[in-house]
């Protein structure tokens, strides 16, 4: 059980809270890079940190990411002309570069050398996975930007569905690593089936177990943790069992058990206290990873038809996430359409901000007892003056990803050889008819 103050602690990112400090100290996506394509396009608005930000490519073809309001009297930046090389403020035509620099100031005498003395606060900025990133942490010491595990080299395919959610970071977060709630919450998207491992198909992941009480193991690294969630497999199940392991990359990445075809991944972006961006993605070889749109129509995040312009979904708690209780009345666990929407609807339902004071957890929330033990023991450690977790010497190692098997029970997780998906051409299962399943 978690108090309060240790509540707020772990949660709250704005101003100067320290776990919002500690986040500014990695490099954070603020977008994604086809919101951005078009040179001296429209300008985004963009929140991270409980900081309003504006971003968009100049002529050039280089991205900006800056405070959104005019240095000038504070306007916003997104109703802006970009326009040559630079973003204009429709007040008084003050006009930026994407460092910040002020370029013009149509309002000023020319004699008065007030642009020289003014610079617009701007972030450096890479772009890398289908992601603008930014580096919003102290100027004098920024970092190399490192890919992240879930785009490792440039020749994979990346393809994210991105959700604007109405609740803190650390809940989804949690949803995220928290594997045992996925043979009940996801049980009709999830299914088991007579299967040697985790498999894929248009409508379906399929799951060689039924095991819905998993034994979770924990390592923990300086980058986080990894964790397995051993269940009994439906075959050789006195003899093998099945291992499903996740790794949490600090401070809000998840790396979920691939299927056969393609590995998944989510990373989760405080925009501020109680609103999160929930980036959710697919990744690896381009001959079996979905592409955007086919990923986006499997997990029912398509914009126009379950998100709205913005990224905003528009299943809520008032139209009861479109719940169908006829469905669930003829087998559908949920009655959700979608399994990141089953998982929105728990999160959202339990309020802006998660009180953890009243939880009882038990012996399927080690992972999630670890998450909130590791992080309030590294935000209490930066508070002291140490580094933020998961950087320097301590990011994530390159040889730690998440993976899926049935192994000999006289195998340990731990040192079991694993490394991500990545070979082409592989078929889809096909189910025994005692399993076949219609979505």
């Amino acid at each position: 059980m978690m108090t309060k103050e240790e509540n707020d602690l772990l949660c709250r990112v704005e101003g100067d809270a320290p776990m919002g400090q500690l986040m500014r100290r990695h490099w954070t996506p603020v977008c994604l890079l086809e919101e951005v394509t078009e040179p001296d396009g429209t300008p985004v608005k963009a929140r991270v940190f409980g900081e309003d930000l504006v971003v968009f490519r100049d002529s050039d073809g280089r991205v900006g990411v800056m405070d959104e309001y005019c240095p000038h009297r504070r306007a916003s930046l997104v109703f802006g002309r970009n326009e040559e090389g630079g973003l204009r403020c429709l007040y008084h035509g003050w006009k930026m570069d994407v460092e910040g620099n002020v370029l013009e100031m149509v309002s000023e005498p020319a004699s008065s050398g007030m642009a020289e003395k003014v610079k617009h606060k701007a972030y450096p900025v890479k772009e890398w996975g289908g992601m603008v990133w930014a580096y919003m942490g102290p100027a004098d010491a920024v970092p190399e930007f490192v890919p992240p595990r879930w785009a490792p080299t440039e020749d994979a395919r990346v393809s994210i569905a991105k959700v604007l959610l109405p609740c803190n970071w650390a809940q989804v977060l949690e949803g995220a690593i928290d594997s045992a709630h996925s043979s009940s919450l996801h049980s009709s998207d999830m299914v088991p089936a007579r299967v040697d491992g985790a498999k894929a198909t248009d409508s379906l992941w399929l799951r060689p177990s039924t095991d819905k009480a998993p034994r979770l193991q924990v390592q923990r690294g300086g980058y986080g943790f990894r964790y397995a969630a051993i269940r009994r497999p439906i075959q050789q199940a006195q003899t093998h069992d099945y291992v499903r392991s996740t790794v949490f990359v600090a401070p809000a990445t998840a790396l979920i058990p691939p299927n056969n075809l393609y590995n998944v991944a989510n990373i989760n972006v405080p925009m501020d206290d109680t609103n999160t961006a929930f980036y959710f993605i697919a990744w690896g070889h381009p001959a079996q990873t979905p592409e955007t749109e086919t990923w986006r129509k499997f997990l029912r995040q398509t914009v126009g038809v379950d998100l709205d312009a913005y990224y905003r979904p528009l299943r809520n708690i008032d139209n009861r996430f479109w719940q169908d209780r006829q469905a669930m009345k003829t087998g559908n666990f949920t009655g959700i359409a979608g399994f990141p929407n089953q998982d929105v609807a728990m999160w959202l339902t339990m309020g802006p901000i998660a009180d953890r004071s009243h939880d009882r957890l038990g012996a399927s929330d080690l992972a999630i007892v670890e998450f909130r033990k590791q992080m309030l023991d590294a935000v209490r450690a930066f508070q002291q003056g140490g580094e933020a977790i998961g950087t320097g010497a301590n990011a994530i190692p390159d040889n730690v990803c998440a993976f899926q098997a049935v192994v000999p029970k006289t195998d340990d997780w731990r040192t079991f050889n694993v490394q991500y998906v990545w070979a082409g051409g592989q078929d889809q299962p096909e189910l025994e008819p005692s399993y076949s399943v219609t979505a």
